[in-house]
């Protein structure tokens, strides 16, 4: 498979799957999804021809509805162009998880541009040390922004992840059952999102992709390019807009964004939580399975006991596996010394929040706020600022500030 071209490689592994799964549709017992499913051929060669045509979007579904669908009051032709829309969002569902599902068959994982391949390139050209220079001055922010109208409903992603899945393990009963399932949800949000609904609908790619990609990928840059030695870049980060943006969204308060910020807290602990209770799996030996129950219990204390006065620290939970790790490296051959490495990685990448949320808005806005603050700091005699501060151009005032 891997040695045929990638547009082969496509082909048989994407577009072909979604030809024969994309036939169930039309086998769902479902009477409306069957007349969609038949008519909308029909009307794709209607609208392509039209377009060839030079025909404007009107004259081309008027030609459609005389042509297939002469008896079809207004409202019912409606109606059709509606479930036309409906059936289409879910193909394209299952074309992105089909397409997910074969992303490791139809891309070359190991090839040009990939860190294995710079790493390799890097060895065979005796450039190591330059690439590790480069790896520790080099820093990439990923922006997840604020537009809702991009989101999918939360049961609809998860129903894709399911999917994704199904297909991965050629498993047609559930896939099947997945379909059924797509066809019956509502991808229609009744309501507009808040802020707090979009920073949640982001939160979920936080946790279940960017979490374990971020981590997999600084684990096999440790491991294969510093020898498993620390080295002081994180390489990678998230800014977040939502429960931010304050230029975009009227609706941004400072409510919101305190309650987005506990939000990527919250989350982020989960995972770690998560990930240790996978660790005590697996580190059952004597000195370090108490130090891990006493971790998990001052972690599930803050996820759920939200009057728990227990606060959450990356640095304590950091500091805590540090010293298991030098009990496996010291009494017990360095078994599973990985696993602990791994997690350790990722509490360097995210510590104490999932992202840093983006804080945007009308400079004139902070600098009102932050010509009070000086005046208050004076008032009160904190000693924090000088009253010439105030009267400095923009460039002077951040110059001084930095100092």
């Amino acid at each position: 498979m891997s040695g045929k071209p990638k547009v082969t490689r496509f082909k048989e592994s994407v577009l072909s799957k979604f030809q024969i799964y994309n036939s169930i549709f039309l086998t769902l017992p479902f009477d409306s999804i069957n007349k969609t499913g038949v008519l909308l051929p029909l009307f794709h060669e209607t609208c392509e021809k039209g377009f060839k045509n030079g025909n404007n979007p009107s004259e081309i579904i008027e030609e459609f509805f005389v042509k297939y669908q002469a008896r079809r009051s207004k409202k019912s032709q409606i109606n059709l162009l509606f479930r036309f829309i409906q059936y289409i969002e879910r193909q394209v569902v299952l074309f992105d998880a089909i397409e997910d599902a074969s992303f490791t068959v139809v891309n070359n994982m190991d090839g040009v541009g990939t860190i294995r391949n710079l790493k390799e390139s890097a060895i065979t050209d005796d450039k190591i040390q330059e690439l590790k220079k480069y790896i520790e001055d080099f820093n990439v922010k990923i922006v997840l922004t604020a537009h809702p109208t991009q989101f999918y409903p939360d049961n609809v992603l998860a129903i894709i992840t399911d999917l994704t899945e199904a297909i991965k393990n050629n498993n047609l009963l559930d896939i099947k059952n997945y379909l059924t399932q797509l066809a019956k949800t509502s991808f229609f949000k009744y309501k507009k999102p808040t802020p707090l609904d979009e920073a949640v609908s982001l939160i979920w790619y936080l946790e279940n992709v960017f979490y374990q990609s971020f981590g997999n990928t600084y684990d096999y840059i440790k491991e294969n390019v510093f020898n498993n030695k620390d080295f002081n870049n994180n390489l990678m980060s998230v800014g977040f807009w939502p429960g931010g943006d304050r230029d975009g969204n009227p609706f941004v308060t400072p409510e919101i964004t305190l309650q987005v910020a506990e939000r990527l807290k919250r989350t982020i602990i989960k995972n770690y939580y998560r990930d240790i209770r996978e660790l005590k799996r697996r580190l059952t030996f004597k000195g370090v399975e108490d130090k891990l129950i006493n971790i998990q219990d001052k972690l599930h204390q803050y996820i759920f006991l939200r009057n728990s006065k227990n606060s959450f620290s990356s640095k304590h939970l950091m500091d805590g596996l540090q010293e298991i790790k030098l009990i496996i490296i010291k009494d017990h051959q360095s078994l599973y010394l990985n696993l602990v490495d791994s997690l350790i990685n990722k509490v360097k990448l995210f510590g104490s929040h999932f992202a840093t949320m983006d804080i945007r808005q009308d400079s004139r806005v902070h600098n009102n706020v932050f010509n009070e603050i000086v005046k208050t700091s004076i008032k009160n005699k904190l000693d924090l600022f000088q009253i010439i501060i105030l009267n400095l151009s923009k460039l002077n005032k951040f110059n001084t500030y930095q100092k």
